[in-house]
């Protein structure tokens, strides 16, 4: 779990159709970090659920003839 808080005095306002330089931004990043930071969105997003971190275990009983 990454231990993220939101920074709100990073945001800016903007007209919609401006320019922006967000995909300069990501392109100079490594795909690691990118990932990264997509699952710290995500986590903001949905929440953190320990339980899901890990694999489930399927427990299957087969008959012998």
């Amino acid at each position: 779990m990454h231990n993220k808080k939101l920074d709100r005095t990073a945001f800016s306002i903007g007209e919609l159709n401006d320019e922006g330089n967000d995909k300069n931004y990501w392109l100079s990043k490594t795909p690691q970090q990118r990932l990264l930071a997509l699952e710290i969105m995500r986590e903001i997003l949905y929440g953190y659920d320990q339980s899901a971190s890990r694999l489930q275990r399927v427990f299957e009983i087969a008959e012998r003839e």
